[in-house]
């Protein structure tokens, strides 16, 4: 292949992931918490990135809790625990709650709705629903890590002595057990981000810490939403 059609075949990959929208929402959320970390909640330029880039990311999101409130009466996968099934659909009608209020939010900021101090309480409700979601998602991902682990020690029997990373079963477990931990380092920091967007905890989660935590986070999801060849890449 010449560096040509090397190089149309990246702008090929960048144009697929840049066409996605929540691929752009990531990257603004990437921005809005670097600014945070850089403001470190004091006025100025910093700041006001910050805050216009929250309120343009609330545009992404528009009708977004359609896709967890279809996920919320989709039946769950064959073989799925009770516990595991529960707790995905509590994460479902949370994320969903969060998605819908943060619509009232931005209908507030922009001057849509008035009542503006019913609109800051709906903001509150909506990111203790994130923080909600967050926490089933952090469980499930230690649930499924657990499951994984199990599954691997099984197949790891079943070979024999044989090499296990040359079984093509247990690479795909692997990968998968891999894709999970990063989502739960994910999941166990935008706990963190949740607690400080509360305020829960002013003196330990500063607007920096805040920052710094979403910035982090923001940018493992602008990987995950990588296609598969560009991910490999990086990998």
């Amino acid at each position: 292949m010449s560096t040509l059609d090397a190089t149309r075949a990246e702008l090929a990959l960048l144009v697929l992931y840049l066409n996605k929208a929540e691929a752009r929402d990531k990257i603004c959320r990437a921005i809005q918490y670097g600014s945070k970390f850089l403001s470190n909640g004091e006025p100025g330029t910093a700041q006001n990135v910050d805050k216009s880039t929250s309120l343009a990311r609330k545009v992404f999101r528009l009708f977004k809790f359609v896709n967890d409130l279809h996920a919320l009466i989709s039946p769950p996968a064959q073989g799925t625990p009770l516990s595991l099934i529960l707790l995905g659909k509590s994460k479902n009608a949370l994320l969903s709650s969060f998605l819908f209020l943060d619509q009232i939010v931005w209908a507030s900021r922009t001057g849509i709705y008035k009542n503006k101090e019913r609109a800051e309480l709906i903001s509150r409700i909506s990111l203790y629903c994130w923080l909600g979601s967050s926490t089933c998602t952090t469980l499930i991902e230690l649930a499924e890590l657990q499951r994984l682990s199990k599954s691997m020690k099984k197949l790891e029997k079943g070979l024999k002595g044989k090499n296990k990373y040359e079984d093509e079963q247990y690479q795909i477990k692997l990968k998968k057990s891999n894709d999970r931990l990063l989502a739960l380092i994910k999941s166990s920091m935008d706990l963190v981000v949740a607690v400080g967007l509360l305020q829960l905890a002013p003196k330990k989660v500063t607007p920096r810490v805040t920052g710094a935590l979403g910035f982090i986070t923001s940018l493992i999801s602008c990987y995950q939403l990588l296609p598969t060849p560009a991910k490999a890449k990086t990998t």
